[in-house]
């Protein structure tokens, strides 16, 4: 049913029970699975070498997120890839849809405790907007 699934992970518990549920469904489909996890640009005005530094921070910060994951993921029958991507995490995963042309996107959810906003901003623009189904994990 699902060849291509995507796994976005932000380090929270969601997104850590989310890379369990890809890696069942991976397993299941014999799918390919890609695990991405996206840092917010660093403004150019920090100037130079700070500049540097906070990139590097960020992208240390972000790799360990991905290890994280992909430790939680293990191993499966299919392509395992993962991509540290810069920019806003719901851009991002659509623009990685889109391109790798996915058939399931997996994402977790942050629960606000509202009715009216019981998913994070960025898993809301995600369900708004994807190309494919989405399976938000709490």
């Amino acid at each position: 049913m699902f060849q291509n699934i995507l796994l976005a992970v932000d380090g929270s518990p969601h997104a850590l029970r989310a890379a369990q549920v890809a890696a069942g469904l991976a397993r299941q489909f014999g799918a390919d699975l890609r695990v991405i996890t996206a840092f917010d640009p660093v403004p150019p005005y920090l100037g130079e070498p700070n500049l540097q530094h906070a990139i590097s921070a960020r992208m240390k910060e972000a790799e360990a997120i991905l290890h994280m994951a992909l430790q939680v993921v293990g191993s499966i029958p299919g392509e395992l890839c993962n991509d540290l991507l810069e920019g806003p995490a719901a851009e991002a995963i659509l623009a990685v849809a889109s391109t790798r042309q996915n058939d399931l996107i997996i994402i977790g959810a942050r629960g606000l405790g509202t009715l009216d906003m019981l998913l994070g901003s960025q898993s809301q623009k995600v369900l708004n907007h994807a190309p494919c189904p989405v399976l938000v994990v709490r």
